[in-house]
């Protein structure tokens, strides 16, 4: 049996698995985010352990033989949050967290310091990454500041409770901007913006190597033998990739959630910082990762859906699937940038729009112009790693948004790839981290890190195909930086 654990920023939570593929069961606990000031997003680390003992807690419950039995866990968890901790590994201050925007100044002021950061660290320097987070603290925080011996991730605090061991993986580390990633080695010209050295860091390993083992007191805690080996992981999105069985080049998948995130497997690393892509490392030995984010995606769709006053965004979006072909040519456009955009614009300030509106335009108009708008953000995201040498056939598509067969084929279409779905429910983080965990123990990677059940296949329809592309230009000519 393995184990994933997943330090989401909402919830943890853990999944048992076994050696055949099955998920024998899953458990939750949920998480709360501190906002003390506009832009401030905080969790106490403290929360964390214990929402990762009342998880494993109810595992143990609902399946003590199998939960007994297991053999390695495996860390996944949201990424880019700064854990501070003094010399006796006291925190310092709560977690600034991936989605805590405090630091934009201190992110100008490292890009004109060191040109060559984005090469070095795989992405423009940015607000939701940890250096610029701890260049805010020594300006704005210099006590909290001269006492930090480590900086840990979420995940990898929780591992330091589980093993007592510093320790991070490489996909995780290079959300921090301290790695070279090229190298899969911290960098010290990274680093040093931020004034520290390598003896602030945790030990570097690959996601699928074992970090360390429980130790005796935790193992007697949580009732799992001590020899129970604890692997690298990854952060969220790398082992969720892993979870759908993305390990080689050209592999990837789509997440239609909150936001949006394309993640294509690549062979070396291939940075385009220019159109805010990223260029981490993988969960893998010897693999690399690019990934586009744009920052309204479903919850663009969520937000309509609530101010049309419609029961639900699958009800609006069948409404919209109703429209014929030649009814979608004559919708408005969107611009989906209602929080601002990353990939490829890298602008905080734009917002969304609607263009074409008439006395035609209702509730399903509408509807069906933010589920394109989206969709055609996202190809924007996808040009962007194609011009930094991606290529990639399939899509897995994950997330909210997947529930939608409308909003999947359009996505074919404009994509002009294949689209395919999951029928497994546990798709996510904490199934990339069970196995992990299992390729931790020595396990073979092509019998571990095998694709889920395909629910559903979309391949790109010319039809569709000759309806959206004239909108799509249109599109790209509405945006004004």
């Amino acid at each position: 049996m393995f184990l994933g654990i997943d330090i989401g920023t909402s919830e943890v939570k853990a999944v048992l698995l076994d050696s055949s593929h099955r998920v024998i069961g899953s458990a939750g606990s949920v998480l709360s985010v501190s906002r003390p000031h506009p832009g401030h997003s905080e969790q106490n680390p403290h929360d964390w352990w214990s929402a990762t003992q009342a998880a494993l807690g109810e595992l143990r419950k609902t399946h003590p033989a199998e939960y007994a039995a297991v053999r390695a866990i495996g860390l996944s968890g949201q990424m880019h949050g700064a854990v501070l901790l003094d010399a006796q590994d006291r925190v310092l201050r709560p977690a600034i967290l991936w989605n805590d925007t405090r630091c934009a100044q201190e992110c100008v002021e490292m890009m004109a310091e060191l040109p060559e950061l984005a090469q070095l660290g795989g992405s423009l320097a940015m607000p939701g990454f940890t250096a610029p987070k701890l260049r805010w603290v020594a300006r704005h925080e210099p006590e909290v500041f001269k006492q930090i011996a480590k900086v840990l991730l979420p995940k990898d605090y929780v591992r330091l409770m589980l093993t007592g061991d510093y320790v991070t993986d490489m996909s995780d580390a290079s959300g921090t901007l301290w790695l070279d990633v090229q190298q899969r080695a911290w960098s010290d010209k990274l680093l040093a913006l931020t004034g520290f050295t390598q003896a602030h860091m945790p030990r570097l390993v690959e996601g699928s190597q074992a970090s360390g083992t429980l130790t005796a007191e935790v193992a007697q805690l949580l009732g799992l033998s001590k020899d129970v080996l604890v692997a690298g992981g990854a952060g969220d999105n790398a082992a969720s990739a892993v979870g759908m069985g993305a390990v080689q080049a050209g592999q990837g998948f789509l997440s239609l959630g909150t936001s949006g995130v394309l993640f294509v497997v690549t062979p070396s690393y291939q940075p385009n910082a220019a159109s805010a892509t990223h260029a981490f490392c993988h969960a893998m030995p010897g693999q690399w990762h690019q990934m586009s984010v744009m920052l309204s995606a479903a919850s663009a769709l969520q937000w309509v859906t609530h101010l049309l006053g419609v029961a639900n965004e699958g009800a609006l979006a069948n409404q919209a699937a109703s429209l014929t072909l030649a009814e979608r040519a004559a919708a408005p456009l969107f611009l989906p940038y209602l929080a601002g955009e990353r990939t490829p614009h890298n602008d905080a300030n734009v917002r969304g729009s609607f263009h074409g509106l008439n006395f035609e335009t209702d509730a399903t108009r509408l509807g069906y112009s933010v589920i394109e708008g989206v969709s055609f953000g996202l190809n924007d995201g996808l040009a962007a790693l194609k011009a930094a040498g991606s290529t990639v056939q399939r899509l897995s598509l994950v997330g909210g948004g997947s529930r939608s067969a409308m909003w999947a084929q359009q996505l074919a279409s404009i994509l002009n790839i294949e689209i395919v779905t999951h029928a497994s429910s546990t798709v996510g983080g904490a199934l990339g981290a069970a196995r992990l965990g299992w390729l931790a123990t020595g396990a073979d990677p092509h019998a571990v890190c095998l694709t889920p059940a395909v629910e559903a296949t979309y391949t790109p329809d010319a039809a569709e195909q000759e309806v959206l592309m004239p909108r799509y230009a249109q599109f790209r000519a509405l945006y004004k930086r």
